[in-house]
């Protein structure tokens, strides 16, 4: 078979997804399956993909579907947490003091914190932790999941403190040609690493600096009374300080100091700098923009998922479409029983203590030079050659910042002192959102895995996604350096990783640079750049992040909007 049709029958899969989760706006928890079993179909028939090798990459799939689904709940139950301990009202009107101005909210908390988060930890905790604090604090949850998939994008190559590109180009690079090309050149695996990562951070610099005046714009423009891109253009000082504010010292980071630190410092550096010149007024607008009041929303806005529990004097406070007022745990407060939501102010400094542990716990995790990573990577749960394959499946769940958030969790309700009967709801509302997102990525991640592993077969092809990128590159030719990008963009929407999409990829975009003798550390960077931006439509990813803010059911209506940063 030609590699033409084998490239179509490849794209096939991805091609049905899009048509029914943004075409025709088919629920992913219907969309998935359907995808799911086409990518069988092609796969068993097509690449003589077993049904072993099949029902083997399915248990790999529940693996990483464990990983991500614990990540989310302990997200949510932190959220929900405090939520009924009043902590979440402290932190809006924090910011609220800063400025009640939703453009500059935007740039501090969903790219600078969000931007933290994702250089600590990476792997979807970003979109998991700011999507539901923007909802906590008052944002429609479609523009609340928009914004925490559009900060996956800069800061995610130096992601989880610099993953993918130790684990993933590294990995993705071992290989006997490569380590042949590099003995020409007499050079070593950390040296040609480091003239990536230089790469990447200034490519990332570049594109990442107008990324937060961007975010502005598309909230003013879907989500403003006026619908207007200007709306958000009219902050732009503010928006293009906060870019640079992140991109200098991140550029400088990864110049000098390599891959493990750029996001982390970048953000950290950022967060001072703009939160101080915030509370000065410094290049804010006089004007503050806010979204229209909640009920002339659109429907498809809203989220079942409410935090934004008004702690008043009555009790009264508003709950989730569905949910009861005693699931809620929001109803007024019976005269027999404590109140549920602790009525009295915690300080600024306690409301935010949990986010505060959160981050100081995902770094000393990360850094290698600590015994905490070594042991924590210690425990792990495996199993090896699944049914008699190649394939194998593992989870290191005490190093997943699920292990994190519980940890910080547990913490929070001895902190905020809260009633037992608070903490069930918190957990019950919890659960309840995770078991809609966990059937999705029951379907979801299994179809990442089959991809991926369809080059096991014994008639010599590459897997799906090779296919692709080698049809891609046999057709361009000598203007293959525009589609580098794009060919990691496809590995992170298929996988959901940039760190995946490397290992994926990066060998083929060695291999196509040295065939069209351009410089291969180049199209081995626009890859991570392209495969960073993939995460922001990445299936898995966009399911993951509408589940911490009650949005299931609605993923294309994310795609629609996602897909624009991606572009860009």
């Amino acid at each position: 078979m030609s590699l033409t049709m084998l490239a179509i029958l490849a794209f096939l899969p991805i091609l049905l997804g899009g048509v029914l989760l943004i075409g025709f706006r088919i629920p992913a928890k219907y969309a998935m399956p359907a995808v799911l079993v086409s990518t069988i179909l092609i796969s068993l028939y097509f690449w003589e993909f077993s049904a072993l090798n099949i029902l083997a990459s399915a248990i790999e799939g529940l693996f990483i579907t464990f990983d991500i689904i614990y990540i989310i709940f302990g997200a949510i139950l932190l959220l929900n947490l405090l939520k009924y301990s009043g902590g979440i009202r402290v932190i809006r009107q924090s910011f609220a003091d800063i400025s009640p101005d939703r453009r500059v909210q935007v740039v501090i908390i969903a790219w600078l914190f969000g931007s933290f988060l994702e250089g600590a930890a990476g792997f979807g905790t970003p979109a998991a932790i700011v999507a539901p604090l923007l909802l906590a604090l008052g944002y429609p949850a479609l523009a609340a999941v928009m914004l925490g998939l559009m900060v996956q994008s800069t800061p995610v190559t130096f992601g989880a403190v610099g993953t993918p590109i130790m684990i993933g180009v590294q990995g993705g690079l071992d290989s006997a040609r490569f380590e042949a090309n590099l003995a020409a050149a007499d050079a070593g695996m950390m040296e040609y690493l480091m003239v990536v990562t230089s790469h990447v951070a200034i490519f990332h610099a570049i594109a990442g600096t107008i990324m937060p005046t961007l975010m502005v714009m598309m909230m003013t423009r879907f989500f403003g009374k006026n619908r207007s891109w200007e709306e958000g253009l009219s902050i732009f000082p503010f928006a293009l300080f906060g870019g640079l504010a992140f991109t200098i010292p991140y550029l400088l980071t990864g110049l000098f100091l390599g891959p493990e630190f750029p996001s982390l410092i970048g953000a950290l550096i950022g967060l001072m700098l703009v939160t101080f010149a915030a509370n000065r007024g410094f290049l804010i607008p006089n004007n503050h923009w806010e979204f229209l009041p909640r009920e002339e929303w659109p429907a498809r806005w809203m989220g079942t998922l409410n935090v934004r529990s008004e702690e008043n004097t009555t009790g009264e406070s508003e709950h989730s479409p569905g949910t009861s007022e005693e699931d809620s745990g929001n109803s007024e407060p019976d005269p027999g029983k404590p109140d549920l939501i602790r009525m009295t102010q915690l300080t600024l400094t306690r409301a935010w203590m949990p986010y505060m542990l959160l981050a100081i716990i995902l770094v000393l995790s990360r850094l290698h030079q600590l015994p905490i990573r070594e042991a924590m990577l210690s425990v792990q749960i495996s199993r090896n050659e699944i049914f008699g394959t190649s394939i194998s499946a593992s989870s290191t769940p005490l190093f997943l910042p699920g292990t994190m958030l519980l940890i910080v969790v547990a913490i929070s309700i001895f902190l905020h002192r809260m009633h037992a009967r608070a903490v069930r709801l918190a957990i019950n509302d919890s659960a309840r959102i995770i078991l809609g997102a966990g059937y999705v990525l029951i379907f979801t991640i299994p179809m990442v895995r089959i991809y991926i592993n369809s080059s096991i077969n014994d008639i010599d092809l590459e897997s799906m996604p090779i296919v692709m990128a080698e049809w891609v590159a046999g057709n361009v030719g000598s203007v293959y350096p525009f589609f580098a990008s794009i060919i990691g963009g496809l590995g992170a929407f298929i996988a959901g990783s940039n760190t995946v999409s490397n290992l994926m990829f990066s060998l083929f975009q060695f291999g196509v640079a040295d065939n069209l003798s351009v410089s291969t550390s180049v199209m081995v960077a626009l890859g991570a750049v392209g495969a960073a931006a993939g995460n922001m439509v990445a299936i898995h990813n966009v399911v993951a992040a509408s589940a911490t803010v009650g949005y299931l059911d609605k993923e294309g209506e994310v795609l629609r909007l996602t897909i624009l940063p991606t572009i860009y």
